[in-house]
């Protein structure tokens, strides 16, 4: 599938900033599910963009601004082939082992309420890859997708006590299971395109999770809908939960307050981003 991608960042501040740093998680990479076409990343004021990669093997870009300045256009726009896969990855950068992601974090916390949940789903027996997928089903039908909540608000014990969030919320409950279940599974961050939906804005963009499955390596799940990933799903970036892999992060030197909005638009229409 042939996918155009438009995603706008504004940042308003109440006061004139001297000074603006953001890591950019943005850009995503070629594999053998998708390849990028095109792909880049313009600011409407005078900045400088350093590119790099972090320790996920993630591409990244610093943001450098220098004030006085009180708004902030961020506009990325790319072009990417995709081929469903059934959620299988191969090709991707890989500078980290599988094992490493079998470690907690704040976001992917557990509870008495999850982890009875996991007992549940490993008492079915099967492999690893039978495991993964009945867990990724059984999410999708025990917490309802919220697109409404706010992205990466809550760890994965208070959405699991809440029973809905939003698909970064419902990855980190899919990635603190599959960990239980000695699975190594980690955060994905990227985009989805929702046929009939070419024109929709969203605002924010889509997560999901990988697992590690033996005699498989790793596998997209997405419990927010109880899927694989496929052609509809472009990967950009992957951490072990949310706060490694948020499409922007940093700091600023000023006061007053801070106002953010996010625009997504996925199509299969070059014209219908704009």
């Amino acid at each position: 599938m042939r996918l155009f991608i438009h995603h706008r960042t504004d940042y308003r501040f109440s006061e004139p900033q001297a000074r603006i740093v953001q890591l950019l998680r943005l850009t995503p990479t070629s594999n053998e599910g998708q390849n990028i076409i095109d792909w880049r990343i313009d600011v409407d004021c005078n900045a400088r963009l350093r590119p790099g990669r972090d320790g996920f093997g993630n591409e990244t870009n610093m943001l450098y601004i220098d004030g006085p300045i009180d708004h902030v256009g961020l506009s990325v726009s790319g072009e990417v082939l995709t081929e469903d896969r059934a959620g299988m990855l191969g090709g991707a950068p890989e500078p980290l082992p599988p094992m490493l992601f079998l470690q907690s974090t704040a976001c992917t916390n557990s509870s008495a309420a999850l982890d009875a949940f996991v007992g549940e789903v490993a008492a079915a027996g099967g492999s690893g890859l039978a495991t993964a997928h009945r867990l990724n089903e059984r999410l999708a039908e025990t917490l309802r997708f919220d697109p409404g909540a706010r992205a990466g608000a809550r760890d994965a014990a208070a959405t699991f006590a809440d029973g809905h969030g939003a698909p970064q919320d419902l990855a980190h409950v899919f990635i603190s299971a599959a960990r239980a279940l000695g699975l190594p599974a980690r955060y994905v961050s990227g985009h989805r395109f929702t046929p009939g939906h070419d024109s929709a804005v969203q605002d924010a963009t889509h997560a999901w999770a990988e697992a590690h499955v033996q005699d498989y390596g790793w596998i997209g799940f997405d419990p927010s809908c109880g899927r694989c990933p496929d052609d509809t799903y472009v990967r950009v970036a992957t951490a072990l939960d949310f706060r490694g892999a948020a499409p922007l992060s940093g700091t600023r030197t000023g006061g007053g307050l801070e106002e953010l909005a996010v625009g997504v638009r996925v199509g299969t229409s070059q014209g219908q981003m704009q």
